[in-house]
């Protein structure tokens, strides 16, 4: 269950690279024991955020904690764990002896190894080599290399990208264990189902600037559509644009879309019945986050 503590906070982070403004004045407040997702656009942020809470670039101006400590600050690293980009290991260890390596030289205790391995669902390749392995056994095998330090909050950036359907099935299950107890997992993705699937709270970015931020269910409350059938249609659409504004009425596949919420369908059915217009249907459309997605950014760029 999340608390209301937060693990990662952030304030005003801004960053520029020359005259393009990758960040403008983001704030974040994420809790312990939560799934979050960080949505956006391509271009958006994301990334150089994430970038930023690592330690790997330093912001132009703003501050951040993460678990407690300065970005790349030892106490910070020594409690989180990250996988953001492609994963390399050495090809020709195995993926056990490759995190033996790493346990070794980051003085952790070598009888992690098998229980993270467990955790990724790997254990019965653990002695194979490196370079045979999937895309997705390879993307498993960084998530249990972070395992080893025990962390308080995982930072997965992009985890399902080129995976197979399984591969991304896997990894939906993988970050679904990964959340337990009060551990926080910090999600950022391009696949709306994944995040619709998995998190427990999600953050828009858009130009550098969170736009949006609640659970899935507050955020399709914030955008709110009607579905209206009536004819005849002109009379329709002039009583409803009169009623709505022009820019919240829109006429697709043979309906109206209204963005208006439930409780103005009474309202609407009286006016247009008032005005000599058969109305055949009106219902609350059923939004999935994909359609809040580009309601918020206006259908900007991909994901």
């Amino acid at each position: 269950m999340p608390s209301s503590e937060p693990i990662v906070e952030a304030r005003g982070l801004s960053k520029r690279y020359g005259t393009v403004r990758a960040l403008e004045g983001l704030d974040l407040h994420i809790r312990r024991g939560e799934v979050y997702g960080f949505l956006g656009p391509n271009g958006a942020g994301k990334t150089t955020t994430l970038r930023i809470l690592a330690g790997l670039v330093r912001p132009t101006s703003g501050s951040a904690l993460v678990v407690g400590h300065r970005p790349g600050s030892p106490g910070s690293l020594a409690r989180t764990g990250w996988l953001i980009e492609t994963p390399n290991f050495y090809p020709y260890l195995s993926g056990y002896d490759n995190l033996l390596a790493l346990a070794r030289s980051c003085g952790l205790d070598r009888r992690r190894i098998g229980p993270a391995l467990d955790t990724v669902e790997l254990t019965s390749r653990a002695r194979d080599r490196y370079g045979t392995y999937s895309l997705g056994m390879k993307q498993r095998l960084a998530v249990a290399a972070a395992l080893l330090k025990e962390p308080d909050l995982f930072v997965l950036d992009e985890p399902t990208n080129g995976l197979d359907p399984q591969g991304m099935a896997d990894m939906r299950e993988l970050i679904r264990r990964l959340a337990v107890g009060q551990r926080t997992v910090l999600f950022a993705s391009h696949l709306l189902g994944e995040v619709e699937q998995i998190c427990t709270r999600i953050g828009v970015i858009q130009h550098g600037r969170l736009i949006a931020e609640g659970t899935i269910d507050e955020l399709r409350g914030g955008v709110r559509r009607l579905w209206i059938r009536a004819q005849p249609v002109d009379r329709a659409g002039q009583v409803l644009e009169r009623m709505l504004g022009a820019d919240a009425v829109a006429h697709v596949d043979g309906r109206f879309v209204l963005r208006a919420g439930s409780e103005r369908a009474a309202e609407i059915n009286r006016e247009l019945v008032l005005a000599g217009v058969a109305v055949s249907e009106v219902r609350a459309a059923e939004r999935s986050l994909e359609d809040v997605f580009l309601e918020l950014t206006g259908g900007e760029g991909g994901l």
